[in-house]
């Protein structure tokens, strides 16, 4: 009986002992703060929920706008072209004719835009007012460049005298009528012949003035009418002779 009662308060003391044991460390568990927890990855309005976006990267020094040679503002100069510098000539071979209303011929020179630069040379008989009395005579030319309206000290400059037959060339030294050296580029040059009443000769083209000497060749262009007096020429009349074919030559 003894034995019993004494093994029993044996157990209880180890019960009761393993209990306290139990609570100390509870509460030793309870005093120490809580590890702070890791930040969320902030997520961005753009990106699927839950998914962060990654940075972009920073551009490298060659990809720094303005920095690169092919940016605009870097070309040299502003396009304007520079001054024609030389001469051109223009030359055909001339075959003076006999008989009335014919031998007339103006050379001159037009931008691209129809504007008449410089007349070279025009009939001295027209220029002065033969033109009132015959306005068939070099008409194309006397339209153009307002002869109607042209002071006489100007006509001075430009008419001449019928030539007699041979080689003509006229020259052109890149200035327009006011005396400004033009600037380089592409110009129309025209020679225009009156063969005989209402019949005439047109030869045109182009001519580059640049830096590089240019030679050019133009063909005739024949107009054949008639009137109530006169029948019209035809492609075998001896007038189609009065100006060959025109070369008109630029040389820097």
């Amino acid at each position: 009986m003894k034995k019993v009662f004494l093994s029993g308060i044996l157990t209880l003391g180890l019960l009761l002992l393993c209990a306290c044991g139990n609570s100390g460390n509870e509460s030793l568990n309870a005093s120490q703060p809580a590890a702070p927890a890791a930040p969320e990855t902030p997520e961005s309005p753009d990106s699927p929920e839950g998914h962060p976006v990654e940075p972009a990267p920073t551009p490298e020094a060659s990809e720094t706008p303005g920095t690169s040679e092919n940016q605009p503002g870097s070309s040299i100069g502003d396009g304007t072209p520079a001054a024609a510098t030389g001469e051109v000539t223009i030359s055909f071979v001339y075959t003076r004719q006999s008989g009335p209303a014919s031998n007339q011929h103006a050379i001159w020179i037009e931008d691209m835009d129809g504007n008449i630069i410089k007349t070279l040379f025009a009939s001295r008989w027209t220029a002065d007012g033969g033109f009132a009395t015959r306005p068939d005579s070099i008409a194309l030319w006397a339209g153009r460049a307002g002869l109607a309206d042209m002071p006489g000290t100007e006509v001075d400059t430009f008419s001449g005298a019928t030539p007699g037959t041979g080689t003509q060339t006229y020259s052109w030294d890149l200035t327009d009528s006011t005396g400004e050296t033009i600037p380089q580029g592409d110009y129309m040059f025209f020679v225009e012949g009156t063969l005989r009443w209402k019949n005439y000769v047109l030869f045109s083209g182009v001519i580059t003035i640049g830096d590089t000497p240019v030679t050019v060749q133009a063909d005739p262009v024949f107009h054949f009418e008639g009137s109530d007096r006169y029948a019209a020429l035809t492609a075998d009349s001896v007038e189609n002779d009065m100006i060959g074919v025109v070369t008109v030559e630029f040389t820097p």
